[in-house]
């Protein structure tokens, strides 16, 4: 099993005549994925041509998805648009909107949140790598790669990974891989401070899935998103998990990369999450090189198998 995706779910790109959009929805035919449609609005009625494979491309998302059937956006749209592009996704009644776009203004993603109350879509992003299921084919191709996270890297397995930074995803995903164990599903959720998909969202769905044995949670400065899911994570959660956090020598009040990743209070910095990881029995990984040996210490001091 896996979260969110799996190898039948069918996609959408949204922004797929695009350079960026376009050069990540062939690594994603590549790795096996079911892409059936595109979106760029005053392009509808061309077609997305990759070894061999026609994707038609429409105006609308609505167009797309009733055409296809398809369920999943990734939105590669420029900021300024973003957010109507995952608006258009909500109006469609698609089951997820994954936003690798960088820069939406946060007034956007406000108005965004607020518009999507009570809807039956799921937004992933913004400012996120996306989501991988590895597939069971060589080098793990077969699944569903949706985003901009390297496919190769992922094997099918066992361990769920979050993270709000993509490389440090592809970081702990390519240790497990390397040590021999798989991931379930691998989910960035992105580093702006308004999102549509917290740590504890995705932790709860792998703690749900009975094929996710272990977890990899990584997180960073600034919000309390971590803390939250760690405190859930005591109360609920029985899997072994293993957590990073990235910006211990960050000062406060400075934002380091990512827009959310700044110190506004005592409990936003590093230290401070970290010895909450530890109060709730959380194996912290002291460097990002130790990110996968965390886990493996996590499930052999609960007696779990991860692979």
């Amino acid at each position: 099993m896996s979260i969110l995706v799996n190898e039948k779910t069918k996609i959408l790109v949204q922004g797929i005549t695009g350079d960026f959009g376009g050069r990540h929805a062939k690594l994603s035919i590549d790795y096996g994925t079911q892409l059936v449609a595109g979106v760029t609005p005053g392009k509808g009625g061309q077609v997305f041509e990759h070894n061999g494979k026609k994707v038609p491309i429409f105006n609308t998302v609505a167009e797309a998805a009733k055409a296809t059937g398809a369920t999943v956006s990734a939105i590669f749209v420029p900021p300024p648009f973003a957010a109507d592009a995952i608006l258009e996704c909500v109006d469609a009644g698609l089951d997820l909107a994954i936003t690798i776009t960088e820069g939406i203004p946060i007034k956007d993603m406000i108005r965004v949140k607020r518009a999507m109350a009570g809807s039956k879509t799921h937004l992933i992003g913004p400012n996120c790598p996306g989501i991988v299921t590895p597939g069971a084919g060589e080098k793990s191709n077969g699944g569903c790669r949706i985003g901009i996270a390297p496919g190769y890297i992922h094997n099918k397995g066992h361990v769920g990974v979050v993270s709000r930074s993509g490389t440090l995803t592809y970081e702990a995903v390519y240790q497990l891989t390397t040590r021999g164990l798989g991931q379930s599903t691998s989910v960035g959720i992105g580093g702006d401070p308004v999102n549509g998909t917290s740590h504890l969202d995705v932790i709860k769905m792998f703690n749900d899935d009975p094929d996710t044995y272990g977890i990899i949670m990584i997180g960073e400065i600034g919000g309390s998103a971590e803390v939250e899911a760690a405190r859930w994570i005591k109360e609920n959660c029985k899997k072994p998990v293993a957590g990073f956090i990235a910006g211990a020598t960050a000062p406060a009040g400075r934002r380091m990369g990512h827009a959310g990743a700044v110190i506004g209070g005592k409990d936003d910095t590093a230290a401070a999450k970290i010895a909450i990881f530890r109060e709730c029995g959380i194996e912290v990984a002291e460097t990002p090189s130790d990110m996968a040996d965390a886990l493996i210490r996590a499930a052999k001091a609960k007696g779990v198998k991860l692979g």
